[in-house]
């Protein structure tokens, strides 16, 4: 089944299950405050991967100019109604030609010339929690950003952890050990392939066009969703993400993994 298939049918439900969760609102927060030091009032940003539109919404109450595309229909369908200028694209292909310009802009403002080439036109990307995880060529979605982030333009990528320590612990006391172990290779979800690149791997996908600055955990001590908790737990655990989510060593046991890069 294709990634867009399967989001079509969680679409309705994504923001209940994931977004309005203790964990979904605690997770998020720690991406938040990333993108809030990287992503200045007047700047425009592409969001790969939008979902819903929560990242491209909050981005907008900024200031920031946001472009959003996702391969499933039904996420941008909700994503349009929250009045986010988003449209449907993989992300492996979001660099061939032009996107959707936010309301106020002229074609201009569009992502590609009108010969088809695309020009550098966004300042900066995102892409959160996990929506690259299901594309299998890395690369490919990153040289479409490289086509279209200007030189200097700064580009978060969140990404489900190869090693996440709550699910390994989680499913072994339950010994269901092929689960707590799942993340070492691809796996399988809802008839979708779910792909789990190292720290190096990301790194070389974005070799061309791109310099790796930096990388933190998300959901170090804030478990996965599955994982049921009161939101006052929740809400102290990501207190001591903020402090140890980001060190050596620790990072890598995290549920989510997000990068930051710039453009060359």
């Amino acid at each position: 089944m294709t990634p867009a298939a399967v989001f079509d049918r969680m679409a309705a439900e994504y923001d209940t299950q994931w977004t309005n969760t203790a964990v979904g609102r605690a997770q998020r927060d720690q991406v938040w405050r990333v993108f809030d030091a990287m992503f200045v009032r007047g700047s425009r940003v592409l969001d790969v991967g939008c979902g819903t539109g929560e990242d491209a919404l909050h981005l907008m109450a900024r200031g920031v100019v946001v472009n959003a595309v996702d391969a499933s229909p039904a996420m941008v369908a909700i994503a349009q109604a929250h009045g986010v200028a988003a449209e449907v694209r993989r992300a492996e292909e979001f660099g061939r030609a032009s996107l959707a310009y936010p309301p106020g802009k002229t074609d201009a403002g569009r992502m590609a010339c009108p010969t088809g080439g695309p020009e550098a036109v966004f300042d900066g990307a995102l892409s959160n929690f996990g929506a690259l995880n299901c594309v299998a060529d890395l690369a490919a979605a990153a040289r479409g950003l490289a086509r279209v982030v200007r030189p200097g333009g700064p580009v978060a990528i969140c990404l489900i952890g190869r090693c996440c320590l709550w699910e390994i612990a989680y499913y072994s006391v339950r010994l269901q050990f092929r689960k707590a172990l799942r993340r070492r290779h691809a796996s399988e979800f809802r008839g979708m392939a779910v792909y789990y690149p190292s720290v190096a791997e990301v790194s070389s996908a974005f070799a061309e066009g791109f310099e790796l600055r930096r990388w933190k955990g998300v959901g170090l001590f804030v478990p996965p969703s599955y994982v049921k908790l009161p939101a006052t737990l929740v809400r102290a655990l990501g207190a001591c993400d903020r402090v140890f989510a980001g060190l050596p060593g620790l990072r890598a046991m995290a549920d989510h993994r997000l990068f930051v890069l710039v453009k060359q």
